[in-house]
């Protein structure tokens, strides 16, 4: 069986909070601006699978806690 999942909420600023490390040092340490990370915080984009997969490595965390998932009930 397959699982369908939906993205939730971003919880990028739960993780960096986690971590200790400042919105401002995760962009420069990833070389991305700190706008476009702010996107994400707010849900107004979802980010890629790289910039979540570098996220994920920078903060030491799993790239799934990076969103609330939901299973998606849809059948196909």
């Amino acid at each position: 069986m397959h699982m369908k999942y939906e993205l939730g909420r971003c919880l990028l600023a739960e993780r960096l909070q986690e971590a200790g490390m400042p919105l401002e040092g995760l962009a420069l340490e990833l070389r991305v601006r700190r706008e476009r990370l702010v996107d994400c915080i707010d849900n107004k984009r979802v980010m890629s699978l790289k910039l979540a997969i570098s996220i994920a490595d920078t903060l030491q965390c799993d790239v799934r806690s990076l969103y609330e998932l939901t299973l998606s009930d849809e059948r196909r």
